[in-house]
């Protein structure tokens, strides 16, 4: 179920009542919020729900056992079998077909001919790759001693709330379950409805709007044909993907933050102006931030993280950032997107380490080195993007190399439309850090019927500037 749809509307619509209606019995809300969750998830395909309940069943289960296991040796066997049945799931939904394509293509290079692994046509079910990690952070939790095993129906409705589930955020079992287990002490009068609005009027117009425009009318003509297209071309899709990426997904997040939010849940932060990034570290700190502190946590923190010496800290690095890349997608552009990142975090981290022995101070300070350091790492961003949104890496390498040497022809798809609104679209960011919170006090202070007549108006605006029908999430597909 999309979002920006009637559909959702109404399935909102029922179960913002029902959650609120039934808060004061707190088993009975359960059971309502963990049937609507499986009512929004099934909507796309009725048959996934029993893959949502199965691994729901490995991470409750998977929990109580590894909590209580009668010595270390025995937690840690709990922990490795919950984790090989939780990724093994992943792994036969979303990788099976292309390792099987990768063994067979290498072994073809290698003169035997035939087909060694069988290819089978497996439907990636959306959102496993968000309900998995947050399964796996569960059960890694009660590991460490840092969460206590909860209720079957609390970890049910954990895994399954419908707010997160497709699309994330990755809310950490200690910031959500809390909460559910306290359900009934919420307050309605407590929402903090203008910043609900505001998340989700912007994530609609980030979504329906920027995103939907700048794919259309840049985005999917040059990736679909990267002969066709000449280097200026070339230079503005990637920043317009650059655009359509960030207002999709971010703009889900803002939705999904403000439902929960209507909902009397607190969701955290996912994305912080990523585009003023000064580094490739500050851009992870401020892009998909929730996946960015599960990967630090639970991937290069157990690598050794920093810890040890400075080649073993690039190998950790590298190592995260190249599965990170695989989480996105079973495909070998994703696999060079994270090494784009990779190498440019072992980068940074090696030019930080210079500027300490060397006694420069760690960032420069003045406004024109600030400006240089955001101009360069927003297009290492974007070059990066080239390899995530291309179809192959035979299709990716074509678009770099047509980028590098195809000017000087004709270019019908640079617009000043499309400049204005990446431009737009790239300002948003830097706009002042009080501008949310000051809009939505405004907000708080119109009449009841103005704040209808406010939202009215923003809606239509959205609908008469969005295209017809609504395209899915890029990040369904994750």
């Amino acid at each position: 179920m999309l979002f920006p749809t009637i559909d959702f509307a109404i399935f909102f619509a029922i179960v913002f009542i029902g959650n609120w209606l039934l808060a004061p019995f707190t088993r009975t809300w359960k059971l309502f919020i963990l049937a609507a969750s499986y009512v929004f998830y099934g909507w796309w395909d009725w048959r996934f729900v029993f893959l949502l309940a199965v691994s729901t069943v490995f991470t409750a289960v998977g929990g109580e056992f590894v909590f209580r296991a009668p010595s270390a040796s025995r937690r840690k066997t709990a922990l490795i079998a919950t984790l090989v049945a939780e990724l093994g799931l992943l792994a036969w939904f979303k990788y099976y077909g292309f390792a099987s394509v990768s063994i067979d293509n290498a072994l073809h290079r290698l003169g035997l001919h035939g087909t060694v692994v069988p290819l089978l046509q497996i439907t990636l079910p959306v959102g496993i790759s968000f309900f998995t990690f947050m399964g796996l952070s569960y059960v890694i939790d009660i590991y460490r001693g840092t969460l206590r095993p909860h209720t079957f129906l609390d970890v049910a409705v954990f895994v399954a709330f419908f707010p997160h589930l497709v699309a994330g955020p990755i809310v950490r079992s200690a910031d959500l379950l809390p909460q559910i287990g306290l359900a009934n002490e919420r307050n309605p009068r407590a929402i903090d409805f203008p910043q609900a609005a505001y998340l989700i009027i912007g994530g609609l117009f980030k979504k329906v709007v920027l995103s939907s425009y700048v794919s259309t009318a840049i985005v999917n003509p040059v990736f679909a044909s990267p002969s066709a297209h000449s280097g200026p071309e070339i230079l503005l899709a990637a920043y317009g993907y650059a655009v359509q990426i960030y207002c999709d997904f971010s703009g889900y997040t803002d939705i999904a933050i403000g439902c929960a939010m209507l909902l009397g849940f607190r969701f955290p932060q996912n994305f912080n102006a990523p585009y003023t990034a000064r580094s490739m570290q500050d851009f992870w700190r401020r892009w998909h931030m929730m996946l960015s502190s599960w990967l630090r946590d639970y991937l290069y923190v157990p690598l050794g993280g920093n810890r040890g010496s400075r080649s073993q800290m690039y190998r950790n690095l590298m190592i995260t950032m190249l599965l990170g890349g695989l989480w996105h997608g079973a495909a070998w552009t994703f696999v060079i997107w994270g090494a784009i990142h990779g190498v440019s975090l072992c980068v940074c981290h090696a030019r930080m380490h210079w500027r300490e022995s060397h006694g420069i101070e760690k960032e420069p300070s003045r406004p024109w080195q600030i400006a240089r350091q955001r101009f360069v790492t927003f297009h290492i961003v974007c070059f990066g993007w080239i390899f995530f949104r291309a179809d192959t890496t035979g299709n990716a390498f074509t678009l770099v190399r047509r980028l590098f040497s195809d000017w000087g022809g004709p270019d019908p798809l640079v617009r000043w439309q499309v400049i204005a609104v990446i431009v737009f679209s790239l300002s948003l960011q830097y706009l002042p850090k009080n501008f949310a919170r000051d809009a939505q006090i405004v907000f708080s202070r119109l009449s009841v019927i103005l704040k209808g007549a406010v939202l009215a108006s923003c809606m239509l605006i959205i609908t008469t500037l969005g295209p017809p029908g609504v395209a899915p999430f890029i990040y369904y597909r994750f």
